[in-house]
């Protein structure tokens, strides 16, 4: 005998393909939001590589926002014995127009012209904007010894980088690097994608005035607190591995101060004809000791090497209270071409940067001025 179908079998058919359907959207892990698709990564699905393109970044250089670090002539042509335009100042912003070699074609101010950018920085938020951004230092300083607040500097804004940014269509902090330097952050963002991670940078370039604070406050409070001294000078350690009187490699555009996130959600945002990764959730790792906790809280190995040599911190045994974030950290930046330093987990290095502007006037000596990115057309 056949089976007569009722309107009752259809319901529960129908109310068993609804659930159907939610426990695949569910499992798939999409969230529509504001017309915006969002992607989570708890099933730890890493990020897919981007296809082949014409451009070095996430975005193009083109229209990004730089900064010289020393006083530099703006030239008519890409050549040395070109005319003269102007002086650019060192920290004040200029709009990146293009590339030949190693100038750039730039407007500063009204005006058009060529620089070599040897001696520029380049805006890490204007060509790689799926890094987390948070420059902690121009709105409450991390910095702390032993978990003591050192006096002028914690929770205070020691400088201001936040500006609004056309590009992007937003506030965002300024945190420029030395050119080849964004290169090779940009190589271990795209590593740290693969995975399902991010960088998050709390520092790139630091004004020397800023760097005086924070050594001269710091050296108050030593003298006075018994725990913070001995939490800095335990073992073969001292002040200046934790924050170092001289001419410190983030005046010189050459040093990053950085943490790692797992990503939970993102969105894939547009700008002109291209596309980025925006994270919209996401939990850091749990590192030795927090950001910019300065004492041996917070060092890598078990002893120091020179900070100037690429290779002397192979041959040292990590902290045994590293974690597994501090490691992939290190392995991304490692890999990308950064050296990292004994005594601050966060703490990278661009040494070929650094060796290429030696001997050059850079002294850090002034605060970054204005964030002139454009936004793309195309």
């Amino acid at each position: 005998m056949r089976k007569v179908i009722t309107k009752k079998d259809v319901s529960i058919t129908m109310i068993f393909l609804f659930f159907l359907i939610l426990s695949f959207l569910a499992m798939t892990n999409y969230i529509l939001k504001n017309n915006n698709v969002y992607y989570s990564l708890n099933i730890k699905k890493p990020i897919e590589e981007k296809k082949e393109k014409d451009w070095e970044f996430e975005l193009p250089i083109n229209g990004s926002s730089g900064y010289s670090t020393i006083d530099i002539k703006l030239k008519k042509d890409n050549n040395i014995n070109s005319e003269t335009i102007t002086t650019i100042k060192r920290g004040v912003s200029f709009t990146i127009l293009d590339e030949k070699d190693n100038w750039w074609q730039i407007n500063y101010q009204g005006e058009k012209g060529w620089i070599d950018n040897t001696f520029c920085m380049i805006n890490l938020p204007d060509i790689i904007p799926s890094i987390i951004y948070d420059a902690s230092n121009s709105y409450s300083s991390l910095f702390k010894s032993s978990g003591y607040n050192i006096p002028n500097i914690t929770d205070q804004k020691l400088y201001d980088v936040k500006m609004y940014n056309y590009r992007l269509e937003k506030d965002e902090f300024v945190m420029p690097v030395l050119y080849p330097m964004a290169k090779k952050i940009n190589e271990a963002q795209q590593l740290a994608l693969k995975n399902g991670d991010s960088l998050k940078i709390y520092e790139s370039y630091r004004p020397r005035e800023t760097q005086r604070s924070i050594v001269i406050n710091l050296k108050e409070l030593t003298a006075t607190n018994v725990e913070v001294y001995n939490g800095i000078n335990i073992n073969s350690w001292s002040e200046t591995w934790f924050i170092y009187n001289g001419l410190s490699n983030h005046q010189l555009g050459a040093a990053i101060d950085v943490s790692l996130v797992k990503i939970d959600t993102y969105i894939v945002k547009e700008i002109g004809s291209y596309t980025y990764i925006d994270i919209t959730n996401y939990e850091e790792y749990t590192m030795p000791s927090p950001m910019h906790e300065l004492s041996a809280q917070a060092v890598t190995f078990k002893y120091g090497v020179s900070p100037d040599s690429k290779t002397a911190w192979k041959k040292v045994p990590l902290v045994d209270n590293i974690t597994e974030g501090a490691v992939k950290l290190q392995n991304y930046c490692v890999e990308s071409g950064l050296t990292p330093i004994s005594s601050e987990w966060w703490h990278f290095n661009d040494l070929d940067s650094k060796d290429m502007i030696k001997g050059s006037s850079s002294k850090g000596d002034y605060y970054l001025s204005g964030c002139s990115s454009q936004k793309i057309n195309k």
